[in-house]
């Protein structure tokens, strides 16, 4: 395949892209909630990362779980209740946001989301493009088959990261290469993604390491990190060449970033 050539207008960005991971679950405020994205913002945060779900009338919430037990103060899956039945749970002080609260409230923000449901595609292509929001997302998600929806519902408007088998499939090429070996880009799978969203490692297997980075980017596939809390193993994805790192920890990243020269938040 040849590489790309342009990137995505969400990927524009000088430096390395730090995302506040569900904006920030490690800071004061409750993971996903509109208190954390501010707080994320403030600290000068563009990219936000977060997790979408749909109720079962179809309002999409700004949520991880899929049941609510873990960190509201009320039990049942989303899909399975309405918006005005979620609508009283709290997740501390503060209420489920939904998508487009997010979208409104952070129009110069750029968000990160994974989908977790199928129920999720269709009302989140209609409310991104009622939004007009699709230069300022990425929507991943840990199935090919939910991302392939999404791609056929948006087309390439809207940013997409690479789904599990994606991923797999350039790794296993990368696996290929010797030490310091630049690949062929013709010899790399075709990918549909316009980045790859990785863990560093998965058990004893590392997953992000220089001969993977040699593969995306030869394939013009940035490559954004998950989720690394620790600084020093910030700074040793970052000395590979990582292009994004997803953190919970907001001061953390910051502050290695910012003694790089490369906060540009």
């Amino acid at each position: 395949m040849s590489p790309r050539t342009t990137a995505h207008p969400y990927l524009d960005h000088d430096g390395p892209i730090p995302f506040a991971h569900r904006g920030g679950a490690a800071g004061p405020a409750g993971e996903n909630t509109l208190a954390a994205f501010r707080l994320a913002v403030q600290a000068g945060y563009r990219y936000l990362e977060t997790d979408v779900h749909a109720t079962s009338d179809g309002v999409l919430l700004a949520f991880h779980d899929r049941r609510l037990h873990r960190v509201t103060d009320t039990r049942g899956r989303i899909r399975a209740l309405s918006a005005a039945e979620i609508a009283s749970a709290k997740v501390g002080d503060e209420p489920i946001p939904t998508m487009a609260e997010l979208l409104a409230a952070f129009p110069e923000a750029r968000f990160n989301i994974d989908v977790k449901e199928p129920n999720t595609m269709a009302p989140l292509a209609d409310l991104l493009r009622r939004a007009d929001a699709l230069d300022r997302v990425c929507v991943s998600s840990f199935s090919d088959a939910r991302l392939s929806v999404v791609r056929d519902l948006l087309g390439p408007a809207v940013c997409t990261s690479a789904g599990p088998r994606e991923a797999w499939r350039m790794w296993r090429a990368s696996r290929r290469l010797k030490p310091g070996e630049q690949p062929d880009p013709d010899s790399l799978p075709a990918v549909a993604a316009d980045c790859l969203q990785l863990p560093p490692a998965l058990g004893r297997i590392i997953v992000v390491d220089a001969r993977l980075l040699a593969a995306a980017h030869a394939a013009g596939l940035p490559v954004h990190v998950w989720t690394v809390n620790d600084e020093a193993e910030m700074g040793r994805l970052l000395d590979l060449g990582v292009d994004g790192i997803m953190t919970d920890r907001l001061d953390t990243l910051k502050t290695v970033l910012t003694k790089r020269g490369s906060w540009a938040g």
